[in-house]
């Protein structure tokens, strides 16, 4: 894709998130919001994959999201690149839907590769898979995404410690790094200290990109992690967002963390990003 249709994308994206998330009255804007550039960017210009989907992930970039909640964004690229109807966006955590408000795999949904939302987990799956790829002789990249309160979990530390003395060095793990969790800023839940001095402490190699939501930025500084890989250390981008990007009354707050708007809000938020010719679903 071009910068201009990334950049069309990431509107029609954020206006499906939103009206996902209203029709069921529940669900996380806030984060998914904040995710949205990334997301498309990896989908719509990195990751080398095919929309013919299985779970081996044989020669072909593979993608974990662990923090699981922000489905609606990883929903909405997904349906957006082909792995899916986009009519189906309209199913989000209904009864009998494929779209669980956490992915699951029991659905077969295209794109799923593990069910995530119970925080903490997502790295340990990633490294198993990178080292899988290892083990094939199979050149591909896994990458994965976290949330910064989900860097409280002990288990992430783990896995930190376990892919550098590894060298799982065909990993890229991205940190959302909006400073903000469900119960209020992370600095006041349970402070993360210097995360790029700790991530580098453990043996990994560290970008801290502070313009996490401009494409421009993420995508040169995929294309250095890229160019990082295969040098016998995993690598971390610490990506510095904005919660609830794009909806002027969602950000500067966690209040949107998992709350859905209302009617009232649902139409200033698509005012603010009018639709596209992609066109809703």
């Amino acid at each position: 894709m071009t910068l201009q249709e990334l950049q069309t994308q990431v509107q029609q994206t954020r206006r499906d998130i939103l009206r996902m998330v209203h029709t069921v009255n529940s669900g996380h804007p806030g984060g998914s919001l904040g995710c949205t550039e990334f997301l498309v960017a990896l989908y719509g210009k990195v990751m080398d994959y095919s929309t013919d989907f299985s779970m081996d992930g044989k020669n072909e970039d593979l993608f974990f999201l662990s923090n699981g909640h922000i489905s609606p964004v990883f929903y909405s690229v997904l349906a957006r690149n082909g792995f899916f109807p986009v009519e189906e966006l309209n199913t989000f955590r209904k009864l009998n839907t494929r779209l669980q408000g956490h992915p699951t795999t029991h659905e077969g949904l295209p794109g799923i590769r593990v069910a995530s939302g119970s925080l903490g987990q997502g790295l340990s799956v990633a490294i198993g898979a990178a080292l899988a790829k290892k083990l094939n002789n199979d050149d591909k990249l896994v990458y994965t995404l976290h949330g910064d309160g989900e860097l409280q979990e002990g288990q992430i530390w783990e896995a930190l410690m376990f892919a550098a003395g590894k060298n799982v060095d065909n990993l890229i793990a991205t940190v959302d790094y909006n400073g903000r969790q469900i119960d209020g800023d992370t600095d006041h839940v349970l402070p993360l200290g210097d995360l790029k001095a700790k991530f580098e402490a453990f043996g990994w190699n560290v970008i801290d990109e502070p313009k996490g939501n401009d494409l421009e930025a993420i995508l040169a500084t995929l294309e250095k992690a890229k160019s990082l890989t295969g040098q016998g250390k995993p690598v971390a981008i610490l990506l510095h967002t904005e919660m609830g990007n794009g909806v002027d009354f969602m950000m500067g707050t966690h209040a949107w963390h998992g709350k859905a708007p209302s009617d009232e809000q649902l139409e200033n938020a698509l005012n603010q990003n009018p639709v596209t010719e992609l066109g809703d679903y």
